[in-house]
């Protein structure tokens, strides 16, 4: 039985089998940790029950692309994660450029269906601390307002955090997705939270992917969560994936119906400033 009180630490050796030292908290989850021998790893704590289990099948789906690089996961259980640190440098246009085409790559793997969760993966997953459902879907528009819109609307609406007019606009947008999600795509393979803080970029000069929520998406909402908070080279990052794997026509315009999830996830965990945001990209697309 795991003492409720292990440290990462502790919890690094019981998951590797080696013995460790040098624990050093990076945050209130994280810690690095040496591993006898030399080689230092990430511990993380999970927020939830299934959060560490969620997060290690991701990145396990995540390789078995043999597309983007991703930590290697160590050891996990149903508290704790162990991964492979990844010594981190400046963001370098070239890398940008690689990581397009391997997330191109990552896209094309596929998934069984929409919301596919990975496999060994949960139903019952998280994108950061938000609660986030891995419920299978033939076809994007229906799949997307049911399980990725609607749910952080009524969330937000119920905590006072959106208005009843405005969870009404998002509704609207919900209705009308088979007229705007543009031409069908077949389900991607997605990291499910690819914002800037979850891109490292090696001292190698390669990308590594980390904190992923992944599951079976369309392709366009990684690429929408990328532009959403500002990645470095993202211009390049987009040439690397255009020349590999080309998006459908008109895909600038549906950016910010992607970037609804997102901020309606921000908007239930950090409140109303995201709710305007998200707001205010409703009424864009209805306008537009």
């Amino acid at each position: 039985m795991v003492p409720s009180g292990e440290k990462a630490r502790a919890a690094a050796s019981r998951l590797t089998g080696r013995p460790a030292s040098g624990e050093r908290r990076l945050s209130g989850t994280l810690s690095e940790v040496t591993l006898d021998g030399g080689p230092v790893v990430v511990v993380k704590r999970g927020h939830a029950p299934r959060a560490a289990a969620a997060e290690a099948a991701g990145l396990r789906w995540l390789a078995a692309s043999g597309t983007v690089r991703v930590p290697a996961v160590r050891g996990q259980d149903a508290r704790w994660l162990v991964v492979d640190r990844v010594p981190t440098g400046r963001p370098d246009a070239d890398a940008a450029l690689r990581f397009g085409r391997e997330l191109a790559g990552l896209h094309a793997a596929g998934a069984p269906a929409f919301g596919s969760a990975p496999p060994d993966g949960p139903r019952d997953a998280y994108i950061g601390l938000a609660p986030m459902r891995n419920v299978p879907g033939a076809d994007w528009p229906a799949w997307y307002a049911e399980h990725r819109v609607l749910p952080y609307v009524r969330h937000a609406a119920d905590d006072g955090t959106i208005g009843r007019e405005e969870a009404g606009l998002l509704e609207r947008v919900c209705e009308q997705l088979p007229r705007l999600a543009g031409p069908a795509e077949p389900p991607a393979r997605l990291h499910g939270d690819l914002w800037a803080g979850n891109v490292l970029w090696g001292t190698d000069g390669r990308v590594r992917l980390i904190d992923p929520a992944a599951h079976g998406g369309h392709r366009e909402t990684d690429l929408a969560m990328l532009r959403l908070f500002g990645c470095p080279h993202l211009d390049r990052v987009l040439d690397g994936y255009q020349e590999t794997r080309p998006l459908a026509p008109g895909w600038r315009d549906r950016v910010g119906l992607h970037q609804l999830f997102p901020l309606l996830v921000h908007a239930v965990l950090f409140g109303r400033g995201y709710a305007e945001r998200a707001v205010a990209a409703a009424r864009r697309i209805l306008t537009a």
